[in-house]
């Protein structure tokens, strides 16, 4: 199934399941426990990202496609580099990517990520029962300020990759019966029309049931917990000259059987 978060004509947040034809039908339940679509069809005002709670934490792993720790000329590592973003980063489908200006960064960057959105509370999961505790997989933009990553963050990533707006999520959310193999699906990043990153899951270094694993090892993970697992080789740092986010540009990721997930890009105001 996919799911769709929405605002309605009356402004409230609601689920719905997305049919291959394009139509939404309202669901009734709870998303983290028993729920149902209906059959009629409605028409929604907004999109919005498709979590069914405020992220108890968004933890993103770095350097986890093969490809691309080579072109940032790094070691392929022996254990998931872990860092987080605020839940302030989370943006809707079709929202602004905002560019800072109080805290300017000229050099910010696309990502294009396969998130996993937990819809169970878990610690100490081993691999094999790891996807039991999926609620759903979307697609993520990790954007990145690579001089407050490198130059000016101290050595850590977080401020660099925790600005208002810097994590896309959606369209919609596709539960593991319609998505078995997470680690097998295509998946790449367009900038006004021109591919720049074009891969395969499969890449990963430490797939999916491996992250989770990871992650819950002696750590509880709430239901909501919100992990970006990697982005491919093609980032805007790594091309020569580097390719930067400007205001105007329209950023598209998209992953296989899941959909696309477009923003504009503009520049911080107030």
């Amino acid at each position: 199934m996919k799911i769709v978060r929405y605002l309605d004509r009356e402004n409230k947040a609601c689920f719905g399941a997305l049919a291959d034809s394009g139509a939404v039908h309202p669901i009734h339940g709870d998303i983290l426990g028993e729920y149902r679509a209906s059959s009629e069809v409605i028409a929604p005002r907004k999109l919005l990202a498709p979590l069914p709670v405020t992220p108890p934490a968004i933890y993103c792993i770095g350097l986890n496609y093969r490809r691309h720790a080579a072109e940032s000329g790094a070691k392929v590592p022996q254990h998931p580099i872990v860092f987080m973003k605020g839940p302030n980063t989370v943006q809707n489908p079709n929202d602004p990517i905002l560019l800072p200006r109080r805290l300017r960064s000229d050099m910010v960057d696309y990502e294009c990520e396969l998130a996993i959105v937990l819809g169970r509370t878990c610690r100490n999961v081993s691999r094999t029962t790891a996807l039991n505790y999926v609620l759903g997989y979307t697609c993520a933009n990790d954007v990145s300020a690579r001089d407050w990553q490198k130059e000016k963050g101290g050595s850590q990533w977080c401020r660099a990759k925790s600005f208002d707006t810097f994590c896309p999520l959606g369209p919609c959310l596709v539960t593991p019966a319609t998505i078995p193999n997470p680690n097998k699906l295509q998946i790449k990043t367009t900038v006004n029309n021109e591919v720049l990153q074009d891969w395969n899951t499969d890449d990963m270094i430490f797939d999916v049931p491996a992250l989770i694993e990871f992650l819950s090892g002696s750590t509880t993970l709430y239901a909501g917990t919100v992990i970006l697992t990697g982005t491919p080789h093609g980032v805007g740092m790594a091309r020569i000259p580097p390719r930067w986010l400007q205001p105007g540009d329209s950023v598209t990721v998209e992953i296989e059987k899941i959909g696309r997930l477009t923003n504009p890009v503009d520049v911080e105001r107030g």
